[in-house]
C-alpha cells in the first residue's frame, strides 16, 4: 500500500500560504470589478460565478440582486479614484497593481490605517452609488424615500425626492459586510473591517444635506419645499481622510463572553462608531516593495517649499533625498470676459520649479 509523505511546513513556506490564503480571500477583492471592461456583463447566474473579485455570499447577492451590481462596479471605480484624490501627496497615494484581484495590493492584507481607509471608503461608495440609482429611477425595488413628510421645525414642507439612503446603507451592509460576518465575529480582523465599514456610511449620513425650491407668485417663497439628499462623495472621502489621520490603534481584547476592540493605549479614549480603527502600524512605504504592492517614492513629485505638510520633500520623500529642476508649463493666461458670458484666454508659457524624490 503506498504510502503519503508528510509535508513539513517550513516558515518560510508556512508565510507564503498564510499570505496567499489571505490574498484569495480579501474583503475588498470585489474592488477589481472596476477593471471590468464597461461591456461585461456583472449579473445574472454564469456571470456572477465567473467574477473572480467576489465571496462565494457576495456571489449570492449579485445572484439575487443583479439589477444592482452595475451600481456596485461604479462604487469600485469611485474608490479607487476618490482614494488616490484624497492620498495624492502621500508616501501611501493609493497606487494599484498592474492586475489581479487584489487592487490595491497585500498592503491591504495588513490591519493597517489605510486598509481602515479603504474599507471605509468602499462601504460608503456602494452605499452611495446604490442610493443614487434608487433616486434616478434605475431600480426596481426602490425609489425616493417617502418616509420624510410634513413640517420642519424650520417651517419648511417636506416634499420632493429625498434620497433613499436606508436602501443604499441596508445594500452596503449586505454586500460589503458579508466576507466579514462569513468569518465570524471573534477575530480582531473581521471586527475591524465592519467598524470601519459602519464608519464610512455614517460619514453620508451625518453629512446629509437639504435642497429646497419656492413657490410664490414672482418668485415669491410663500411656500418652500425641501428635500434631503446625499453630500458629493468627495465630502465623504474628505471626512474619511480626517478620521485616517486621527484614527485610533486598538487591539482585540475579551470582555466576558464576547470580544471587543478596545484602544491599545489604556489613556485614550474609546472610539466613536464613525471613528477608523486599526490593528497595526503601517510600513513606512519608501522603498519598491513589488510583492506587497508598494511602489516606494522614488521618482515622486514632492512640495519642496513645505517641511512639515503632508505633501512636504522630507515627508514624502523620507528624508533630504530630493532634487530640484526646472520645467516649463503652459497655463492659461490674460483671460477675458465676454459679454456673452464665456471666457477667452491666451496660452503662456511659464519655467518653474519641480522637486523629486531621488531614485
Amino acid at each position: 500500500m503506498p504510502t503519503v509523505s508528510p509535508v513539513i511546513l517550513t516558515p518560510p513556506l508556512l508565510l507564503l500560504l498564510l499570505l496567499c490564503t489571505t490574498h484569495t480571500t480579501m474583503a475588498t477583492n470585489w474592488l477589481s470589478l472596476a477593471r471590468l471592461p464597461s461591456s461585461r456583463a456583472v449579473s445574472g447566474a454564469a456571470p456572477c460565478a465567473r467574477l473572480r473579485g467576489l465571496t462565494p455570499g457576495q456571489v449570492g447577492v449579485c445572484r439575487a440582486r443583479g439589477e444592482v451590481m452595475e451600481s456596485v462596479r461604479k462604487a469600485a471605480e469611485m474608490v479607487i479614484e476618490e482614494c488616490q484624490h484624497q492620498f495624492r501627496n502621500r508616501r501611501w497615494n493609493c497606487s494599484t497593481t498592474p492586475r489581479g484581484i487584489n487592487v490595491f495590493g497585500r498592503v491591504m492584507n495588513q490591519g493597517t490605517r489605510e486598509a481602515a481607509f479603504v474599507h471605509a471608503l468602499s462601504s460608503a461608495a456602494v452605499a452611495l452609488a446604490v442610493t443614487r440609482a434608487c433616486t434616478r429611477g434605475e431600480l426596481e425595488r426602490c425609489g425616493c424615500d417617502r418616509k420624510v413628510r410634513g413640517v420642519s421645525p424650520e417651517g419648511f414642507q417636506w416634499s420632493g425626492c429625498s434620497d433613499n439612503l436606508s436602501y443604499g446603507v441596508a445594500f452596503s451592509q449586505t454586500f460589503v459586510d458579508e466576507p466579514e460576518r462569513a468569518k465570524g465575529l471573534s477575530a480582531g480582523r473581521p471586527l475591524m473591517n465592519l467598524h470601519n465599514n459602519e464608519a464610512g456610511r455614517k460619514a453620508i449620513l451625518h453629512n446629509m444635506q437639504v435642497e429646497c425650491k419656492c413657490h410664490g407668485v414672482s418668485g415669491s417663497c410663500e411656500l418652500k419645499t425641501c428635500w434631503k439628499v446625499m453630500p458629493p462623495f468627495r465630502r465623504v472621502g474628505a471626512v474619511l481622510k480626517e478620521r485616517f489621520d486621527g484614527a485610533t490603534e486598538v487591539r482585540l481584547t475579551r470582555i466576558g463572553s464576547r470580544t471587543a476592540l478596545l484602544p491599545r493605549d489604556p489613556y485614550v479614549k474609546p472610539p466613536a462608531a464613525r471613528d477608523l480603527v486599526y490593528l497595526a502600524p503601517s510600513p513606512d512605504f519608501c522603498h519598491l516593495d513589488p510583492d506587497n504592492g508598494i511602489p516606494g517614492t522614488a521618482g515622486r513629485r514632492c512640495n519642496g517649499t513645505s517641511r512639515l505638510a503632508p505633501d512636504g520633500c522630507e515627508l514624502v520623500c523620507c528624508g533630504p533625498g530630493y532634487r530640484a529642476g526646472r520645467a516649463e508649463v503652459v497655463q492659461r493666461c490674460s483671460c477675458k470676459f465676454s459679454w456673452c458670458c464665456s471666457v477667452r484666454c491666451q496660452q503662456c508659457k511659464n519655467t518653474v520649479t519641480i522637486h523629486t524624490c531621488r531614485v
